[in-house]
């Protein structure tokens, strides 16, 4: 790679870090393209070379928010292995992306901006539905082989993830509620996987609805 274009994709980095931690700490109202510059020891224009306006650099920063959140849930289906085991892996992998508080801050700063604009929020929804989500990608290997009731894997993937947002995202985010203890992760974790495999298993021992593994 030619060395000034890596000049260039560090500078862009740069921006992308620094526009981040000012969108995190101000909210998007309050940030300017000056002080998201000065964060990236870069020139105002340098950073609109990069980005003709705060719109395309906040909807370029919750693009990378979401596709971050998708693939940091990631486990391949293997048929040797007990459903409830490889659920229980997968919904923790998400458990533990839920109470990372700079997920957190970034997630309520891209709902905010996205009610502002419906347009932005529509656009996103569009870019995000061209990759492939790993729980529902799990789901649909699970069902080829022969192991889940018939169903709609992305309907059932966010279903299950619901389950635990509705304790562990949204009351964090809307509410200012404190993250989950382990013992409460724990759980949540738990009653979800059994619930949706007493829905959808096969096995009736596959889910064991007891709360807590």
């Amino acid at each position: 790679m030619h060395p000034i274009q890596r000049l260039t994709d560090r500078k862009r980095e740069a921006i992308l870090v620094a526009a981040m931690a000012e969108f995190r700490a101000r909210g998007f109202e309050a940030t300017s393209m000056d002080r998201i510059a000065a964060s990236a020891d870069v020139s105002k224009r340098t950073v609109y070379n990069h980005f003709p306006s705060k719109d395309t650099l906040f909807a370029e920063i919750l693009l990378q928010l979401w596709q971050h959140s998708a693939a940091q849930i990631e486990l391949a289906y293997r048929s040797d292995r007990a459903l409830r085991e490889q659920l229980l892996d997968l919904m923790w992998q998400k458990m533990r992306l839920l109470d990372d508080a700079h997920f957190l801050d970034l997630a309520r700063v891209a709902i905010t901006e996205t009610l502002r604009s419906p347009a932005l929020a529509q656009e996103l929804v569009a870019k995000l539905r061209e990759r492939e989500e790993g729980i529902a990608a799990w789901i649909r290997a699970a069902l080829q082989d022969g192991r889940l009731k018939p169903l709609d894997p992305a309907f059932a993937a966010n279903q299950l993830q619901g389950l635990l947002k509705s304790f562990a995202f949204w009351p964090q985010l809307t509410m200012g509620q404190p993250r989950l203890d382990a013992q409460q992760q724990e759980a949540a974790v738990a009653s979800a996987v059994d619930m949706f495999l007493a829905y959808y298993g096969k096995d009736a021992g596959e889910g064991r609805l007891q709360g807590v593994s």
